[in-house]
């Protein structure tokens, strides 16, 4: 085997591809490399995963495999997983071996989608026809392992070459079997720094509306993959010029993208931190965090890590200026790492734009997350007990007294228990 084979067969998700397509052949079936893994491959990318094509119907593969050996999550559409062999799957260093199941799907042509998503029929066929029924050129690729060479149907590897992408025959067509393929259009240019072809880029401007008949996971999933790509701005510029943006992101319409690309270049590739980042620029963001959440279906953990970002980010401007009490509760939310970044990420920004204000004072709250516990949040010096025993009679005051007794303690007016209950003392009288 030559290069492609040397460089980009390994680790154990390779072996097991390897594996399976070496015991279809054996038992008569021709079996290759499809998808993603040929095309990232080819741009000399390491595969992400490995998937499988076969013309060995489901039915057969689980012979091949056994039953045991295979999940059938997918027979209805040809696809089958097939595990790996037990003794990788246990025993000791099991955790760095491959666990997940790799895809093995049938050689397919589809029938009509009647409902823009999946095919009414499958029809189990050839590698060509295979071809032929995949969205993109780049990703109609096949590669032969057993051979060492690629297999193209589509004219897939010359778009790669010219970093090209193109639907796979008519893009009205294809669009209209699939309508998020527009937004997967979206992902892998923005992903792969690729241009659209002009009567893909033409037929997506036409029926960007039809994103609606998405349903709103299979899009939340995409822009997720969006916005934490390298080049997530670029994203968005192509969301906007495919006419995507209205249904889908539309508080970037008229956003200042120069702005919002310095943000989005300082932040890591963190889903909820990015869409704070893009969030930050826009006029109410609790309102388009809200329906983005619903437009998207956010989890609540992406959701709640967005909006403490956006509600507590200018405390960390100002760390050095306000009262300690005000800002050690900021850094010890369950959140304050996604705070102290989103925070950070506009000081760079503004810092790009002849700005420096507040960079002391994020690099402070930086500084402060990595304190022990012990310090960052030290035990109260009171508690509610405490009033108790002290003879203050429950009630609302409780709150107020024991706030204003942590907020001199965090501001260092007070020490001790001692101290504490002197200044209550003092209030009393």
């Amino acid at each position: 085997m030559q290069e492609f084979t040397h460089r980009f067969l390994r680790g154990a998700a390779a072996g097991e591809a390897l594996r399976i397509i070496s015991k279809l052949r054996d038992a008569g079936f021709v079996a290759y490399l499809a998808g993603g893994c040929v095309r990232d491959a080819l741009l000399g990318k390491p595969p992400k995963d490995y998937d499988v094509a076969t013309d060995a119907t489901p039915d057969s593969v689980r012979e091949v495999f056994g039953k045991a050996r295979t999940l059938a999550f997918g027979s209805s559409f040809g696809v089958i997983g097939v595990l790996p062999p037990r003794r990788d799957r246990s025993g000791a260093g099991a955790a760095a071996r491959t666990v997940h199941p790799t895809e093995v799907a049938t050689f397919r042509s589809d029938g009509f989608y009647s409902d823009g998503r999946r095919p009414d029929s499958v029809h189990f066929g050839d590698a060509k026809h295979d071809a032929l029924r995949r969205d993109f050129t780049i990703n109609g690729l096949f590669y032969d392992p057993i051979e060492d060479r690629v297999i193209d149907f589509v004219g897939g590897q010359s778009d790669l070459q010219s970093g090209i992408l193109r639907t796979i025959g008519d893009p009205l067509e294809r669009f209209g079997e699939d309508k998020l393929r527009m937004l997967r259009a979206v992902r892998f240019a923005t992903t792969l720094g690729f241009a659209f072809e002009p009567l893909t880029l033409r037929a997506i401007i036409e029926h960007a509306d039809d994103i609606h008949a998405v349903s709103a996971e299979r899009i939340g999933a995409e822009m997720r993959r969006v916005l934490v790509a390298g080049a997530a701005v670029t994203g968005l510029r192509h969301l906007i010029a495919c006419g995507l943006d209205r249904p889908v992101l539309p508080e970037v319409h008229d956003m200042d993208l120069n702005r919002a690309g310095r943000l989005l270049d300082h932040a890591r590739p963190d889903f909820s931190l990015r869409l704070a980042c893009i969030l930050a620029l826009v006029e109410d963001p609790p309102r388009s965090l809200a329906s983005i959440g619903h437009r998207w279906r956010l989890s609540g953990e992406e959701t709640r890590r967005a909006a403490a970002a956006l509600n507590h980010w200018p405390t960390i401007m100002q760390t050095r200026s306000l009262p300690w009490s005000e800002v050690q509760p900021v850094l010890i939310n369950r959140d304050a790492e996604t705070i102290v970044a989103l925070a950070d990420a506009i000081i760079c920004a503004n810092v790009s734009e002849g700005e420096s204000a507040g960079v002391e004072d994020v690099a402070a709250a930086q500084t402060a997350l990595s304190w022990p516990a012990e310090r960052l949040n030290p035990p109260p010096l009171l508690t509610g007990d405490d009033l108790h025993q002290l003879g203050i009679p429950p009630g609302p005051k409780y709150a107020a007294i024991l706030q204003a007794t942590r907020a001199d303690q965090l501001n260092d007016r007070i020490r001790t228990r001692a101290e504490a209950i002197a200044r209550i003392d003092r209030h009393r009288e």
